[in-house]
């Protein structure tokens, strides 16, 4: 069962150019996260596999629209998910409309017990970018 999910939109004080290039590179990633959790964590520039609780998730980028649009998939996790990540212009110059889109092929049992979940990290995620 497919399920949908979609951020909150922010306006970061950046251009889309600097905030597509702070994502295109899943390496980075690996860089944000606290060093006590790097050791769980590998990536390169196309794919990243993280452990967390047990359980390991991996993403590959599948897609790269230069400083507009960027799409992520699943690599070997439990349930099939895609990602697209947003940098559309803001109407003030050098700023950028940011927000987050997430599909997810969940049961029921699993739509009920990470739904909300996912929703609330992906507006975690558009207010951490300095909106």
């Amino acid at each position: 069962m497919s399920a949908q999910y979609k951020s909150k939109h922010g306006i970061v004080n950046k251009s889309q150019a600097e905030m597509y290039m702070s994502f295109v590179d899943l390496s980075n990633f690996a860089r944000m996260v606290p060093p006590d959790a790097q050791a769980t964590i590998t990536a390169d520039y196309d794919t990243l596999t993280a452990t967390v609780q047990g359980f390991t998730i991996g993403v590959r980028m599948t897609g790269r629209v230069p400083y507009s649009l960027l799409q992520i998939q699943d690599n070997n996790a439990p349930f099939h998910f895609g990602i697209s990540i947003h940098f559309d212009p803001a109407q003030e110059a050098g700023k950028t409309d940011f927000w987050l889109e997430v599909d997810a092929d969940l049961n029921l049992m699993m739509k009920a017990m990470l739904g909300k979940k996912i929703q609330e990290g992906l507006d975690k995620i558009v207010d951490s970018l300095n909106v």
